[in-house]
């Protein structure tokens, strides 16, 4: 079967490897769907020292099972499921608290099992033991659920925020993350949510996919003095740096309320350090965020509110690439032409 290959190099490649078998408790599924995620765009254009290779590749998937082990139960053939990526041990303390995407032993699809970027998959056994296989309702289009696992991540990030009604909110990224925190921003109660976008034409593409969003184009524009005057000097509740740029966390911290909540959603690519003013967030009295993954729980809350129709996110999905075009997907996202691709094999 083809797949696309992170290789001993630090190189992506397609490859032609046997179809997997299901063991006593795996499964496997026929791909459907895999979107490029952020991550996979990072490993394409600098590698990665997480993953392990040779590995498949694609985390955000979404299949038919085809073949179930004799072992496996609560699943059949013909099913269509998701798995929620990011695998936790069961045993270690962040999983018996229910933070399993904090996991001391975490293992992930597309880092140590392989991923979505092929025409088959197999779900390993401790995907089922800790619940990260997600059962799909068929009326669900198979690209819209693609984006539930993304979603989830957003998710993950807005519960420690706890944005509530009249709350000002200042997102920094326009891409499909950053439109998603918008949309939720709003769906919390947000009585306003600024967008900070330096490409002018990415700004007011995400204009018209979150109706409501202000805009400000760091490029023409003094990040901090505009936010002062949208807020009447008061600064945002929440700031988010949906972007990987140390430059968005100052101005994040620059442009919070005094007692400002700001998630660091956006990693920064090697070392990262010198971007966090203390003493700013001792004064202000700041709360700042991390985030990494998501839950098998808040997966499950990104499908339901997918297929219950209240986030449409089919509107993001600019292109759809069969799996041998997968690195004209990758150009095209370098080249800005995509917000958000999905591999169909």
């Amino acid at each position: 079967m083809l797949v696309y290959m992170f290789d001993h190099k630090g190189k992506l490649n397609l490859n032609n490897i046997p179809v997997p078998s299901a063991k006593n408790h795996s499964a496997v599924i026929k791909v459907k769907a895999c979107a490029i995620c952020g991550t996979d765009f990072r490993t394409y254009m600098q590698g990665s020292t997480k993953i392990n290779p040779p590995r498949v590749i694609g985390h955000e998937v979404i299949g038919v099972i085809t073949e179930t082990g004799e072992k496996v139960r609560g699943f059949l053939p013909g099913e269509k499921v998701m798995v929620a990526p990011a695998i936790g041990c069961g045993k270690c303390y962040w999983c018996l608290t229910g933070r399993t995407n904090m996991c001391e032993k975490l293992q992930t699809i597309g880092f140590q099992f392989d991923g979505g970027f092929a025409e088959y998959m197999e779900i390993p056994p401790i995907a089922f033991k800790m619940g990260n296989v997600i059962r799909l309702s068929s009326t669900v289009e198979d690209d819209e659920a693609a984006l539930a696992e993304p979603v989830a991540c957003v998710i993950n990030a807005q519960e420690f925020l706890e944005i509530k009604k009249g709350d000002y909110v200042a997102v920094w990224g326009s891409g499909f993350i950053g439109c998603i925190h918008s949309e939720l921003a709003f769906k919390s109660g947000a009585s306003k949510v600024i967008m900070v976008e330096i490409s002018q034409q990415r700004l007011e593409k995400a204009q018209k996919l979150v109706p409501g969003i202000l805009a400000i184009n760091p490029s023409d524009t003094d990040v901090q003095a505009k936010i002062e005057k949208i807020t009447a000097g008061r600064g945002v509740n929440v700031g988010i740096t949906a972007c990987s740029a140390g430059k968005a966390q100052e101005e994040a911290q620059m442009a919070a309320a005094k007692r400002g909540r700001i998630s660091l959603f956006g990693g920064l690519p090697g070392k990262s350090k010198g971007f966090i003013d203390s003493n700013m967030i001792h004064y202000k009295e700041l709360a700042v965020y991390g985030v990494h993954a998501s839950t098998p729980k808040q997966n499950r809350q990104a499908i339901e509110w997918i297929a219950g129709g209240q986030l449409k996110v089919k509107k993001y999905i600019t292109n759809i690439y069969p799996l041998h075009d997968i690195a004209k997907a990758f150009q095209d996202i370098k080249k800005g032409h995509v917000l958000k691709a999905i591999i169909k094999p």
